[in-house]
């Protein structure tokens, strides 16, 4: 089977969902580390629909979150991308464009989250011409937001909010906002360089 790579990396590819991510996937989605600044681990079940639901935010709007693979070896790391967020209820900032990534242990600590960033963002801003991107977390995810502030992001400190999919007094509504502006990215401050570092 032929796949479609989006974008590539020095050591990955960026790709389109395919049905052998399903497994390593849904293993990911399972793990309480990986899921520890999200309400809960996932069932197979809802990561079959996160996977559906990339795919149809593909087909609609070009980008989504999408597979990271390693080039060398083919292995399946997690995901990191594009997304409209779509929760229901207004995110205080839409309409906008999130960049946002999970990828599972083992890959952990080795740039590989910036390096598949970098290459979105390059995508966001050069490609199709996004004003800006976004990216929020929970306060205490400190390794995503250390990641935001390598790709060159900058914590909106007016722009705390609660995430309106979680109940008002959730333990983990309570959001921070990093934001991205094109022109910044043009002119050079929103790049990594050495993605690995």
């Amino acid at each position: 089977m032929t796949r479609k790579i989006y974008l590539e990396t020095s050591r990955l590819y960026l790709r389109a969902w395919q049905q052998e991510d399903v497994d390593p996937f849904a293993d990911m989605c399972a793990d309480p580390e990986v899921m520890r600044y999200f309400p809960s681990t996932m069932s197979r079940e809802k990561s079959e629909e996160l996977i559906e639901r990339a795919i149809d935010k593909q087909a609609s709007d070009g980008f989504c979150m999408a597979p990271v693979e390693v080039k060398e070896t083919g292995e399946f790391l997690g995901f990191v991308g594009l997304n409209r967020p779509s929760y229901g209820k207004p995110l205080p900032f839409d309409p906008c464009v999130e960049i946002g990534w999970r990828l599972k242990q083992s890959s952990w600590g080795k740039g590989f989250a910036s390096e598949a960033a970098e290459a979105w963002l390059r995508f966001g801003f050069e490609a199709i011409g996004l004003a800006e991107i976004v990216a929020f977390t929970i306060p205490a995810n400190v390794p995503s937001q250390k990641v935001m502030r390598r790709l060159g992001m900058v914590r909106d400190l007016d722009g705390d909010f609660l995430h309106p999919a979680l109940p008002p007094d959730h333990p983990i509504a309570s959001h921070v906002l990093y934001r991205l502006q094109k022109n910044d990215w043009l002119s050079g401050s929103g790049r990594l360089g050495d993605t690995r570092r």
